[in-house]
């Protein structure tokens, strides 16, 4: 029986495809769901997979341009009966040998990876489609808006890709089967297929039917050249003719005109051209990655649905740069640890915290939930993007223990390590550009927190103090926060209160 391939619907707007490339060519044996060939429209490429197995009958070439609805292709179905009675005889030969399929197929699901993530990104396969996987071996890595993590096999057995690379998956949805086997790898069934397979699409020697095939846009440039394919030698995937194999072939020489034919041409006046400027004009495009895209919809969301606003302040760090250059190296010794000034401000965000618990709070709702614990998050800056990891119980931690956690959750984001449970929760953050030399920012609310601290950097600037003109280290902070939980005053009285104790760190001491 023959079925006609039409090309499909692909868009409501797109009323006409070209064909980009044959996988298969005339006569080929492809089976059900295999990709076949490429489409492409005006604003996508599509594949095109076989609706039944059989015999492969082409009947639009590379580079043609089909309407919607027309036949791209006939498969015979009648041709695919011996083929597969073959396929029978192997695989009952398979089975006698030391592993044999049971019939059983386990589906594989997205596992549940945190309370707040919804969906993941299959971020790549480690194992591909057909191959034999045992039990907790790692076949694949999914992508979370916080994390990556490994997806080890439910079962020995073949494996069978569902889903693909770059694919987004809710939790629960299917990500791939393993088709259970018994007694170990089966040898004899994995190998006599592909090799018969293979015998028979290869022709002899290294060629392929891609060799010295020219790609639709190294096929018009061939042509314009005026050059046979014959002459251009391909350097793609089995030899295949690339756009830049025919953009560096050399065209034929074009035969000198007769000298009885040749007439003094009039002097021509060329108008002036351009100038051209040597440097690259490539670009590329690059899919966001799951975090990316998360982070981008949350920030997009908080500045949507939260009456944020910021109010700014500046520091004197002179004190607490007094400090530490004082005491840093004993810190060192005793603790094996920096002192930095990332304690200073946490401890101090602390104390004014539990002052102006609004601050501190979240809305749920129609309810406000007031912390009387600080979790503080830590902004940085990750491979991957922005994490947040949370100092947990910050109030009751002495300088040393907030510096060797700091260095301890940095370390983990800049290796990928960091678990669900350490970026989760946070009652307030703290962001600091000041390492890469911003002087002064908004940030950006990390919801459902109410309040972000933004540190900057540190310059000397003339300052007034009693009535005299000092050179002083300064800093600008910013607070951003949620109007509609944090009042004027509560947020001016918080920044307030960070820069007293900033500027005056004994009273850290002594809380006061």
């Amino acid at each position: 029986m023959n079925l006609e391939m039409k090309v499909p619907t692909v868009g409501e707007s797109i009323t006409e495809v070209t064909i980009g490339q044959w996988f298969k060519k005339e006569g080929d044996q492809v089976q059900m769901d295999e990709v076949i060939c490429e489409l492409e429209s005006d604003k996508a490429t599509f594949e095109l997979t076989a609706e039944a197995a059989g015999t492969l009958k082409i009947k639009a070439q590379e580079g043609d341009t089909l309407e919607i609805g027309a036949v791209i292709c006939v498969i015979d179905s009648a041709s695919n009966s011996e083929s597969k009675e073959e396929k029978t005889i192997v695989m009952e030969a398979a089975k006698s040998s030391q592993g044999g399929k049971t019939g059983e197929i386990k589906d594989m699901i997205v596992p549940t990876v945190g309370e707040s993530i919804t969906e993941v990104t299959l971020a790549s396969w480690l194992k591909a489609d057909g191959d034999y996987v045992t039990l907790d071996e790692i076949i694949a890595e999914v992508d979370s808006d916080k994390a990556t993590f490994e997806l080890p096999a439910e079962a020995n057995g073949i494996l069978r890709h569902v889903a693909k690379e770059g694919d987004i998956l809710e939790i629960g949805g299917l990500i791939c089967k393993i088709e259970v086997v018994e007694g170990g790898a089966p040898v004899t069934a994995a190998s006599a297929p592909a090799e018969a397979e293979q015998a028979e699409a290869v022709p002899s020697g290294n060629e392929t039917y891609a060799t010295g095939h020219a790609s639709p846009a190294a096929a018009k440039i061939i042509a314009e050249k005026g050059i046979s394919s014959d002459d251009v030698k391909g350097t793609g995937k089995d030899g295949r003719i690339t756009k830049e194999d025919a953009i560096s072939a050399e065209g034929k020489p074009k035969e000198a005109p007769k000298a009885a034919d040749v007439k003094p041409a009039a002097p021509k006046v060329e108008a002036p051209s351009a100038p051209r400027i040597a440097g690259s004009r490539e670009s590329r495009r690059e899919k966001m990655t799951s975090l990316r895209r998360t982070v981008s919809r949350r920030l997009v969301a908080v500045k949507n649905e939260t009456a944020m606003l910021t109010t700014f302040n500046e520091v004197n760090m002179g004190p607490i740069m007094d400090i530490r250059k004082k005491y840093k190296d004993q810190f060192k010794e005793k603790h094996g640890v920096n002192l930095g000034f990332m304690s200073f401000f946490t401890k101090a965000v602390c104390v004014a915290l539990q002052e102006w618990p609004a601050v501190n709070a979240m809305i749920d709702g129609n309810e406000i939930i007031y912390n009387d614990f600080c979790d503080i998050s830590i902004a940085v800056s990750a491979p991957k993007g922005l994490v947040v990891p949370v100092i947990r119980n910050a109030e009751a931690m002495s300088f040393d223990q907030i510096e060797k956690e700091v260095v301890r959750l940095a370390g983990k984001a800049r290796d990928n390590k960091l678990s669900i449970e350490e970026m989760t929760g946070g009652t307030f953050t703290i962001t600091n550009g000041g390492v890469f030399g911003s002087m002064m920012s908004t940030p950006i609310i990390n919801a459902p927190q109410s309040a972000i601290l933004g540190m900057h950097n540190i310059v000397e600037r003339p300052m007034a103090v009693n009535g005299e003109v000092k050179i002083l280290p300064m800093m600008y902070l910013a607070l951003s926060y949620d109007h509609r939980i944090i009042d004027g005053r509560e947020s001016v009285s918080f920044l307030v209160r960070v820069k007293q104790l900033l500027e005056d760190p004994t009273r850290l001491l002594f809380g006061v």
